[in-house]
């Protein structure tokens, strides 16, 4: 979950006035009961902000359980978080914690003697990795299946923490460098690191979903995107999401021992560019295994300056995220979610791979059951999606 600076970029929103009477663009005037909930709400002007009231200050009783944290913010697209979160969610003591449980730092990442140097992992250890990753696998699907309209994120964060609980695990994300929740959910324009929160999912929303779980002292992690409602319907959503799909895909046939880890990017890159997708570099793919973040690091665009190559019993992730339009990210006021700077739509896709003596086991495979999967391309009908 390493962040790196961003540049920033600023996008001007169209907006429409909230008049319900009232067709017209929207100015600089906003309801100041709505500022104070932390909820954008603009106007043409005073006279109709006032012909409107009666029917607008009804909106005020159903903002007043959720707000905006940041309204001030200067938001790339047009999603908005939507707090207060939910209190942290409870561990029973008989959960195996990692090492940042509890105060969040992980002080064994930390360690720098021989940082750079990648684990081989004994047989004993890779059964340890598989039946993680197996878990981790099932968390997922269960956590997918809920991923429909009108359900929130924090719905989802709940599931996803029950069923760790119900597999004896710990939900790797939880309090990660003080990350508030059991799994990330990244819909539309956020890259990743999307913190759960109050949003209901709408119908032709797209939503990453990311779990990691540790269990045996173990780390499994993987993540997909899926379509909420209709979104597979919509050209650019499908364009995106199967891009990214096929860019994970496309990556993994090279892994085998004596790959080298600065190369997969090259593969990736070029998948991506074919589908006239951009690739973000700030985030990369990494080691894995008693540890949540580790070497090698595995960067997805390019020409990159990876060092290493693959060896038999190495474990790491290949996680490319994939976007619309500009591969540059920035990070919102929470410190945790990266979005791209022009609201553009962005999907990813992570497996945790385990190189073998003569290829690679890709140990959070999909299942004959798994919820997801490809779609075909749909017809074209209007313009580019929405975020």
């Amino acid at each position: 979950m390493d962040q790196a600076p961003a540049k920033e970029v600023t996008v001007q929103q169209a907006r429409k006035c909230e008049g319900e009477d009232c067709g017209n663009d929207a100015g600089a005037l906003q309801c100041p009961t709505c500022q104070k909930l932390g909820k954008e709400s603009y106007f043409c002007g005073q006279e109709c902000f006032k012909r409107n009231w009666s029917t607008h200050k009804q909106l005020h009783k159903s903002q007043n359980s959720h707000f905006n944290p940041f309204p001030t913010y200067n938001f790339s697209g047009s999603l908005r978080p939507s707090y207060p979160l939910s209190p942290r969610r409870k561990v029973p003591d008989s959960i195996r914690l990692p090492d940042y449980a509890s105060h969040g730092i992980p002080k064994s990442e930390q360690v720098f003697v021989g940082r750079n140097r990648i684990k081989i992992l004994t047989k004993q250890e890779q059964d340890g990795m598989r039946k993680v990753c197996r878990l981790a696998r099932e968390v997922l699907d269960i956590a997918a299946r809920e991923a429909k309209p009108g359900v929130t994120t924090d719905h989802i964060d709940k599931v996803v923490h029950d069923a760790c609980m119900e597999r004896n695990s710990y939900p790797s994300p939880l309090n990660y460098c003080h990350f508030p929740k059991s799994v990330c959910t990244s819909p539309n324009e956020v890259i990743c690191h999307g913190i759960p929160d109050q949003r209901p999912l709408q119908d032709g929303d797209i939503l990453n979903i990311d779990v990691t779980l540790y269990h045996g002292g173990f780390h499994g992690d993987l993540n997909e995107t899926y379509y909420i409602g209709k979104a597979d319907q919509d050209p650019d959503s499908v364009r995106v999401v199967e891009t990214a799909r096929d860019c994970l895909e496309e990556s993994i046939k090279l892994v085998k021992p004596g790959a080298l880890f600065r190369d997969y990017g090259n593969t990736i890159e070029k998948v991506a560019k074919a589908a006239n997708c951009g690739v973000v570099k700030t985030y990369c793919g990494h080691g894995i295994n008693q540890l949540f973040h580790c070497a090698p690091n595995v960067p997805h665009y390019a020409k990159n300056k990876a060092v290493g190559e693959a060896k038999p019993g190495m474990c790491f992730t290949i996680e490319p995220m994939i976007t619309l339009g500009t591969h540059k990210d920035r990070t919102w006021p929470d410190d945790w979610t990266s979005v791209t700077t022009d609201g553009s739509r962005t999907a990813q896709f992570e497996h945790t791979l385990l190189v073998t003596e003569d290829g690679v086991e890709v140990l959070t495979a999909r299942l004959a059951d798994s919820p997801g999967g490809k779609v075909p391309m749909p017809t074209a009908t209007n313009g580019a999606a929405t975020s």
